[in-house]
């Protein structure tokens, strides 16, 4: 496998000191020559190398690329190209990685950096996940290139940590639209605010968000007077969230208004009571 890290060791890094004084004893007064074609593929990439170890990933892109160029279908290109995949990622060229990464992808799909070219393109999107208050749709680009890594190279590190990563993204959706939620709520939009919570509860039941999904329900179906819901969504809390704050202030919110935490009428809150609880999907 390809040097990944930005830091180069031991031997390995005497090794790239030398050849990088090798390289620079080539050029006029030390600096860059004009052209590169007079060097080796190898004396380049080594000086692409060099330039990640001294935190230069933008000039190290430029390195890999051009071993690309100047010595297209040679191993020195191949390891040359997941390395300005890398670089790029680095300093924060995501359509450049994405691109080097898929050239990869398809010039060597069976190689065993493969994983990790697909696992960089993933990254791509992942690290621009942002603030919960921007567009999501990088987001789902980051879902599905996760579960490309997860499903393509599942035995590998990267599927191991795209599971982690995709669990934080997924997390990241149900916060969006806990946020939206709370703002119609806020405002006494409660059918737009229920249209909300209900997603977190019925497509992201798995992420840390749906307890307060479930009391904000109970808020907003008791505002609405429509007890069953609420006391519905007061039921499923208390089963599966019982020992939070979200069901102590949903049980306090019911109990005051004469109500109860149990499962009544027959709604879509009913219908997922029966399923989770009950064990019942018919």
């Amino acid at each position: 496998m390809v040097i990944v890290g930005s830091r180069l060791t031991g031997y390995r890094k005497i090794v790239v000191t030398c050849v990088v004084a090798g390289f620079l004893a080539g050029c006029a007064g030390g600096d860059e020559p004009a052209s590169l074609d007079t060097f080796s593929a190898e004396e380049i990439y080594t000086r692409g190398e060099y330039e990640l170890a001294q935190d230069n990933p933008e000039d190290a892109l430029r390195y890999f690329s051009e071993v690309e160029r100047l010595y297209p279908y040679t191993q020195w290109a191949k390891r040359a190209l997941i390395m300005q995949a890398y670089a790029a990622h680095l300093d924060r060229n995501y359509e450049d990685a994405r691109a080097a990464a898929q050239r990869y992808l398809d010039f060597y799909p069976g190689e065993e950096d493969a994983a990790y070219a697909q696992y960089l393109m993933a990254l791509s999107y992942y690290d621009q996940i942002d603030f919960v208050g921007r567009d999501q749709g990088i987001t789902y680009q980051a879902l599905q290139a996760l579960r490309k890594v997860i499903e393509t190279y599942p035995d590998t590190e990267y599927a191991r940590s795209s599971v982690l990563k995709f669990d934080l993204a997924f997390n990241h959706l149900a916060a969006k639209e806990m946020e939206i939620g709370r703002y119609y709520l806020k405002r006494k939009h409660y059918t737009a605010a229920i249209n909300r919570f209900r997603v977190v509860v019925e497509d992201f039941q798995t992420t840390t968000h749906t307890p307060e999904a479930l009391l904000r329900l109970v808020e907003a179906y008791t505002a609405l007077g429509l007890t069953d819901e609420a006391q519905t969504a007061g039921a499923i809390l208390g089963y599966n969230y019982q020992s939070t704050d979200w069901y102590e202030d949903a049980y306090a919110l019911l109990t005051g208004q004469g109500l109860e935490a149990r499962s009544a009428g027959d709604n879509w809150l009913t219908a997922i009571y029966r399923q989770v609880i009950q064990g019942k999907w018919l």
